[in-house]
């Protein structure tokens, strides 16, 4: 999945009626999440018997959802979500295999590599 650069990802911390449609679950990242809708990133709510997922976001001209069900298993919510939480970032990594049912609790993320800080240039006189 390739999402434009500053676009992210919140999951809501706890379970949501999924029978909720656009406006609703935006009400819900407004009241509950306190975040904006229509700020273009992503806000995925898990349905209380976790087999079911959507994603609401804005495009410029409107709501849109995706949404996924499993025919069977369920969805595993990551285990790093702090305690109290209403919302919780996860990266596009972690939403792909998210919605691949894949379960990652155990799982470790490896430090990613980081260029070292160039120091200033001497100018030379």
């Amino acid at each position: 999945m390739l999402m434009p650069p500053g676009v992210r990802v919140f999951m809501a911390a706890e379970p949501v009626d999924l029978r909720a449609s656009f406006y609703r679950l935006a009400t819900h990242v407004r009241a509950t999440l306190d975040a904006d809708p229509q700020s273009g990133h992503l806000y995925l709510f898990v349905g209380k018997g976790r087999n079911l997922v959507k994603i609401l976001f804005w495009d410029r001209h409107g709501y849109c959802i995706f949404a996924k069900k499993l025919e069977s298993g369920r969805f595993v919510l990551p285990d790093d979500i702090p305690e109290g939480a209403t919302r919780h970032e996860v990266d596009f990594a972690t939403l792909t295999l998210f919605l691949e049912g894949i379960d990652l609790t155990g799982a470790r993320r490896r430090k990613h590599y980081q260029p070292p800080r160039s120091r200033g240039r001497r100018q030379r006189s």
